[in-house]
């Protein structure tokens, strides 16, 4: 019992050296990000001279603390990309019924994606897949009694209330959908997003059918393989894809509402795509660094900390402004990093576990350099305990409370909350699950080895003024060239938040036992991979 009482006391001390007088004040932390963001990277898009510039900066100031290069060139690991990119000119769909076709305009009523990439020609009839997921460990199936073979499938985004966060979160990854759409022997998919749950307005999601999509050029790595066409389709004009079908689109919108499963059945409409894609490739790079450990044994055991560092380069201007720099997402989170390896050096802070910062690229192509790095480690796999990850967490208002993805799926979520209450701060899940938050960023890749994860984020209570500001953002800034270095930014909120990360890792990295898988979480299944 001593020994316990010994143990706490020490993280009570460490918790309380972060509200220290000399506690860094974010000034620091925002030089970071005015570099990162400046015009002059070029909003930083993977491969490009911009990210690269960007990534000798970061290894730099990781020499400069004296950490330990972790990458197979010094800091860096080079990431191998497939480029694809639509020929808008030379492309097109045309939607019929019955006797009536009707060529669909690319941008206003829908997208051909290239995330997937996409078969020269395709023709089919659709099918109406209600959300489209099939989860076994929910025994639900969208695709069960359909005649799905050789058909598109038409869905909306999110899953039935009775489907947990977690298991609805998972099946919807692109590699558990096309899972799923191949199984039922469909050859592609119709998106649409749930108007109520849009992050940003259809304008702003037409532009990025310009962005330069990437695939990982290692063999086996394409998650999606196999799959002929993907769409993503304007929810303003969604109901052409209904007409005949005795139902329409606002009827299943506001089932979707209702968290009640949606119905499935075979629509009238036929889908005819013709593609014309330019290919290229290009290298890029993901960054790491060790802070060593202490421990005569621990130290060969790592805790992550992670953040994307690509943003989406330069692309159609908004306001005359083609730069999309990508301030909050994510120089902010690298910015974090760097602030953190600052601190630790600065206050001479002894961790029985290595601490490793990975800076990764791609995320904005389907968190693929954090892929990369999770099946490619630089260390033993098993020698990584944990993740904790930094992605657009928006200090534009004071910290009060903390958000942690996958609070409750591990140990992990237990060490930030007692560090966020030692901070006087509240810890809380997700607020809105059906944002599927926790398999878009890249803890999600370490997730899928089995690692236990959590994303760090600033968070609100509804209905709060705070909350207002957050959602004004997302519809206003983000993925657009206003996400930039005149936003209004709270930096002493950012210090506390950086703070408290470094409180997690360090309460992590000092545990005697290594964290663990919750019990009850979904999750737990990929550590026995």
């Amino acid at each position: 019992m001593k020994t316990k009482v010994l143990a706490f006391g020490t993280m009570a001390l460490a918790a309380c050296s972060l509200l220290a007088a000399d506690a860094p004040d974010g000034t620091r932390w925002w030089s970071y990000v005015q570099f990162l963001a400046s015009d002059k990277l070029e909003g930083r898009n993977t491969g490009s001279e911009g990210h690269r510039k960007a990534a000798e900066f970061v290894a730099a100031q990781f020499e400069r603390d004296g950490l330990k290069p972790a990458g197979k060139q010094g800091y860096i690991q080079p990431v191998k990309f497939n480029t694809l990119q639509l020929d808008e000119s030379a492309s097109s769909l045309l939607l019929s019924n019955g006797d009536e076709s009707k060529p669909m305009e690319l941008g206003e009523d829908a997208i051909i994606g290239t995330r997937v990439d996409p078969a020269p020609s395709v023709e089919a009839g659709l099918v109406f897949v209600g959300y489209g997921l099939r989860a076994p460990d929910d025994n639900y199936d969208d695709f069960a009694e359909l005649d799905t073979k050789g058909k598109i499938a038409v869905y909306i985004a999110g899953a039935p209330s009775s489907m947990s966060s977690a298991l609805a979160a998972h099946y919807q990854s692109a590699a558990q959908r096309w899972a799923a759409l191949r199984t039922a022997g469909m050859i592609g998919a119709i998106f649409i997003a749930n108007p109520h749950h849009m992050d940003i307005p259809w304008p702003r999601v037409a532009l990025n059918r310009f962005q330069m999509t990437m695939q990982l050029a290692e063999p086996g790595m394409d998650e999606t393989e196999g799959e002929q066409i993907g769409v993503t389709w304007n929810p303003a004009h969604a109901q052409e894809l209904f007409e005949g079908s005795g139902h329409t689109f606002d009827e299943l919108v506001a089932i979707a509402e209702t968290g009640k499963q949606l119905p499935r059945f075979a629509l009238q409409a036929r889908l005819k795509a013709r593609t014309a894609v330019k290919r290229g490739s290009v290298e890029s790079q993901n960054l790491a660094a060790i802070y060593p450990g202490s421990d005569a044994k621990l130290k060969d055991e790592y805790v992550v900390m992670s953040a994307h560092i690509d943003h989406l380069g330069i692309a159609k201007p908004i306001n005359g402004d083609p730069i999309y720099n990508g301030a909050m997402d994510n120089a902010a989170g690298v910015a974090s990093i760097l602030e953190v390896a600052d601190h630790l050096k600065e206050a001479n802070i002894k961790t029985k576990r290595s601490i490793m910062f990975v800076v990764v690229t791609g995320e904005e192509k389907g968190l693929l350099g954090s892929r990369y790095f999770a099946v490619n480690p630089t260390v033993p796999a098993r020698s990584i305990v944990a993740d904790i990850n930094t992605d657009m967490y928006l200090p534009l208002y004071p910290l009060k409370i903390v958000t942690v993805y996958g609070l409750d799926e591990s140990t992990i979520g237990d060490d930030a909350r007692a560090v966020a209450a030692q901070m006087e701060i509240k810890a809380q899940p997700d607020p809105n699950p059906a944002r599927n938050v926790f398999i878009r960023s890249d803890q999600y890749s370490f997730v899928r080895q089995g690692i236990p994860s959590v994303m760090l984020d600033f968070g609100n209570e509804k209905g709060s003024p705070e909350e207002a500001i957050a959602k004004k953002w997302l519809t206003e800034r983000y993925h657009a060239p206003s996400d930039d270095l005149e936003q209004p930014v709270d930096k002493q909120a950012a210090a506390q938040f950086n703070l408290l990360v470094e409180g997690v890792i360090e309460r992590v990295a000092n545990a005697d036992a290594r964290p663990a898988w919750k019990p009850n979480s979904f999750f737990r299944r990929y550590a026995s991979n």
